[in-house]
């Protein structure tokens, strides 16, 4: 090996790009092998010795140094060379570039990239970050580490969604970097790729902010001829309160509007508040405010009020107000063992989602719902005891009726089955009434049933309409196996309920029979029914195996499970209870009296006790089949596969021989079962009346009207099978690309499945609804659903047949169409609800394209808006309103 230069020292053999054998290349290896190990390591990835360190720190700036192809030290000139995958660390100032050169004489480090021989590309490009700084790429830097100032050509770095790349950087301070011909963006692509952006020609940036001089803005590199003489750009590292910018446009009902402007208020780390308004030339208003919390491994949650007043008549008409809150708050679980909070709640009046233009006009799924449910709950679990509680409220609106339903508060006080008869220091086999059980549950609630919204605030409605009660349950059980197939099960359950109020009916005097509704009073006063029934059961199993000797099909299994049981309640309807009472009208010449029979519990929230007498036999039968295949032959592991035919497949019914008459039950029927490797799941299910049912004439009103009258005759009898009275069908499944090829799953970091902090907040921002986040790398997914609904009372049929497709497909890369639409198989119509979405990934800007082509609905929207959540209000839309349409009122 020929002798180094003077002035140079080669640091070592094993670094550099060629790699020597330790066989071949013995003698070689040893006669450059270092005196001391110690110092030939510290010198490969330092540059200096240990003793070096002490004896002059300010000419070795490194604390850490390394190159995977080769490097060496100008000893006369203090400089280091380091090539391929350098890395330098000195003090808090980090450093990777595919070269880097150390000039400690002039405390200067200079990096850049190489030009890979293969791909001709620009590889390698430094990436340097100091202190708390986010990392800073760049084509090429030179930095002084002393005064801390340096130059940086083509740099990009990002900060709270903005983006800066290409022209110079100087760093004046370390507050302060000069700026000369970069771009502000909100594209992550740095120069030249970046798709859109402000061009700052001279600019001075500090840590919060950005002051240039001209700036111009650049669309795929051409330059717009929109720039201002001087600027100021806001560049934060934290949330900062600041005015909403409003959108402009025209309504055809309501007129010219502000859209959406407001203020953002961040209160402090756990805590901002956004509160917008929209205003309309035609009097009409919105208002929104909402407030999002957050304190990490306690809990989280958002609240929202809202309010409208919309004018769609004539000037004066009253406007339309309508309000409405939603809140949702969870806790971590591990914040307070044994304890859970949780809130979801959404109230407000029933035309609130028609209503409030700026908030749900294309919310198809908020726009066509029936219902409102609202639930607040708090659980309590005592540890080392078998009790716990639930303390809730909730509430319930029915959208079309206009009712609302509240329950302030309902709570229960639960007991776990315990066996009392055993002992927890039991060591030997259960005796048999050591497994015998019982449990105990309480429940009690304030309730407000199907109160109109205009009557829910009036003073009278919680005084004079609220209903109160507790019930409890005692449930005991016994359960063993004997003859060593059977399992036997017995036991009772025992039910009290308590209410503070009670009904009488009665008849005014003068009432014709049949034409007059009696008269509903509540009575006050404490009143109780209790009721109990006792049941025993046996079961077993029955395996049966039909063996193939040809073929892949080994085996074909079926499981049946057939249930007997025995019921017993007594009659609680006998006056000696006094749970049902008979209102009776006088008797008046044409007109004979009329009676009625009712239950005094039967406006109560948790009713009362049923007539009827039941003591009888219950049969139920359960059916699976599946069958066993080979294994694959690229199958390693020789394990038989196991394939489901049938699932399940159940009968049952229920003789009761306490009845008069019609004593067999109707024979239900269910089954379910997956097919295509389970991709799509099929149930079915049905009711068979076992007796003969016959139609009779009669005339009401001048017409002749059919009736069904059913006998106590089983249809078996006259040769008949029983009548299918009801048949309902189900299939649903869900295919995509990788359904029939599939893939190990890659880690992509736009999945819902992969999202970051980042991407979580600015998922939030755009509402919050998983289903607006779209995945293109899914090249295609169809949903499926297909329901058919029969019904049979002889003189009348009616079916149902609609099927609902959904899914999306990717026309290319940055392409994709949403669909949603029910289609009707007996009327041959597609659902008014039909929509389409188009969404194109512009990258650092979103396109979306949303038409519901017919019906009620009828409207599209056309949106482009940036990605980046902190400029989230940029955007531009174009959009025909639903209520524009003529059938809307």
């Amino acid at each position: 090996m020929a002798a180094p230069r003077a002035g140079y020292a080669i640091l070592s053999a094993k670094d550099t790009i060629i790699k020597l054998d330790s066989v071949r290349d013995k003698k070689l290896l040893k006669a450059i092998k270092p005196k001391s190990p110690a110092k030939a390591a510290t010198a490969t990835t330092t540059g200096y010795t240990q003793s070096d360190t002490s004896k002059n720190a300010k000419e070795q700036p490194m604390t850490h140094a390394t190159a995977v192809d080769s490097s060496y030290f100008d000893q006369d000139n203090k400089i280091y060379y380091l090539w391929g995958k350098a890395h330098v660390v000195y003090q808090d100032f980090e450093l990777d570039a595919e070269y880097i050169r150390v000039d400690q004489k002039n405390h200067l480090i200079f990096a850049r990239g190489a030009i890979d021989p293969k791909t001709k590309r620009y590889v390698g490009r430094p990436l340097a970050k100091s202190k708390q700084e986010k990392p800073v790429a760049s084509d090429s830097l030179l930095f002084n580490y002393e005064s801390k100032k340096g130059k940086t050509w083509n740099p990009a770095t990002e900060q709270e969604g903005n983006y800066i790349s290409g022209g110079e950087a100087k760093r004046i301070s370390e507050d302060e970097v000069a700026y000369r011909n970069v771009i502000f963006s909100t594209c992550d692509l740095p120069f030249p790729d970046t798709h859109f952006g402000i061009v700052i020609t001279q600019g001075i940036g500090q840590k919060n902010r950005i002051i240039s001089k001209l700036a111009y803005l650049e669309i795929e590199g051409v330059p717009l001829p929109l720039g201002l003489p001087f600027g100021f750009f806001p560049k934060p590292n934290s949330r900062t309160s600041g005015f909403i910018l409003p959108t402009f446009g025209e309504d055809q009902r309501l007129g010219f509007y502000l859209r959406n402007f407001g203020y953002y208020v961040a209160l402090n780390e756990y805590v901002d508040v956004t509160t917008m308004g929209t205003l309309y030339s035609r009097g009409s208003y919105e208002l929104n405010s909402s407030a999002r919390y957050l304190k990490k491994y306690k809990y989280g949650g958002n609240l929202m009020l809202s309010y409208g007043s919309h004018n769609y008549g004539l000037p004066g008409d009253p406007p339309r107000k309508d309000f409405n809150i939603t809140w949702s708050h969870s806790q971590d679980p591990n914040a307070n063992p044994g304890t859970t909070f949780s809130a979801s709640v959404n109230a407000g009046t029933s035309s609130y989602y028609q209503n409030q233009r700026s908030q749900n006009n294309y919310n198809l799924q908020s726009l066509t719902q029936n219902n409102l449910r609202s639930s607040i709950s708090y659980g309590k679990i005592w540890a080392g005891t078998p009790f716990n509680l639930n303390v809730s409220l909730g509430h319930s609106q029915d959208l079309s009726k206009k009712t609302v339903t509240l329950e302030l508060p309902t709570f229960s006080f639960n007991m776990s089955t315990l066996s009392p008869f055993d002992s927890k220091d039991r060591v030997t086999e259960q005796k048999w009434f050591q497994k015998i059980t019982v449990g105990y549950s309480l429940v009690g609630t304030n309730k407000l049933t199907d109160v109109p919204e205009a009557e829910l605030f009036k003073s009278n409605t919680f005084s004079k309409k609220l209903q109160n009660g507790f019930q409890h349950t005692v449930p005991i059980g016994f359960n063993t196996n004997f003859l060593r197939y059977f399992q036997f099960s017995t036991g009772g359950t025992y039910t009290e309920r308590w209410y503070l109020q009670s009904i009488r009916r009665r008849f005014e005097r003068g009432s014709i029979a049949g034409q007059v509704i009696p008269i509903t009073d509540t009575v006050g006063g404490f009143v109780r029914n209790g009721e109990y029934s006792l049941n025993a059961s046996i079961a077993t199993k029955f395996y049966g195996e039909f063996d193939f000797k040809k073929g892949s099909l080994k085996a074909i299994r079926h499981v049946t499970t057939p249930s007997l049981s025995f019921g017993f309640r007594p009659d609680f309807g006998d006056p000696s209870y006094g749970y049902y009472k008979t209102a009776v009208s006088p008797a008046s010449v044409p007109y004979p009296y009329t009676a009625q029979r009712y239950s005094i519990f039967e406006q109560s929230v948790y009713g009362g006790p049923s007539p009827g007498k039941q003591a009888g036999v219950g049969f139920s039968l359960d059916n699976t089949i599946e069958a066993k295949v080979k294994a694959r032959s690229t199958d390693t592991s020789g394990v038989d596969r196991k394939i489901p035919i049938l699932q399940g497949l159940t009968f049952s019914t229920f003789y009761n021989f306490a009845a008069d008459s019609l004593k067999l039950q109707a024979i239900a029927f269910s089954g379910h079962t997956a097919v295509f490797n389970q991709k799509v799941n099929i149930n079915f299910g049905g009711i068979l009346d076992p007796y003969v049912n016959r139609v009779r004439d009669s005339i009401a009103g001048g017409r002749v009207l059919n009736y069904v009258n059913r006998i106590n005759r089983y249809s078996f009898q006259d040769g008949k099978f029983p009548l299918l009275s009801s048949f309902n069908f189900s299939a649903s499944g869900s295919l995509n690309s990788t359904s029939f090829k599939p893939k190990p799953r890659q880690q992509y970091n736009n999945t819902l499945q992969n999202l970051t902090s980042e991407q979580t907040q600015q998922l939030n921002l755009i509402g919050g609804d998983a289903s607006q986040y779209i995945d293109f790398n899914i090249p295609w997914n169809v949903s499926i659903n297909y329901s058919f609904n029969y019904q049979n009372n002889i003189i009348n049929t009616t079916k149902t047949n609609t099927m609902m497709i959904s899914g999306d497909v990717s026309l290319t890369k940055k392409w994709k169409i949403q669909y949603n639409t029910t289609y009707d198989l007996n009327a041959r119509q597609l659902s008014s609800a039909t929509s389409f979405a188009i969404y194109r990934d512009l990258h650092c800007w979103d396109m979306s394209i949303q038409w519901l082509p017919f019906g009620y609905y009828k409207s599209y929207n056309v949106t482009i808006k940036v990605k980046a959540s902190i400029l989230q209000d940029l955007k531009l839309s174009k959009r025909s309103d639903y209520t524009n349409n003529q059938s809307f009122n």
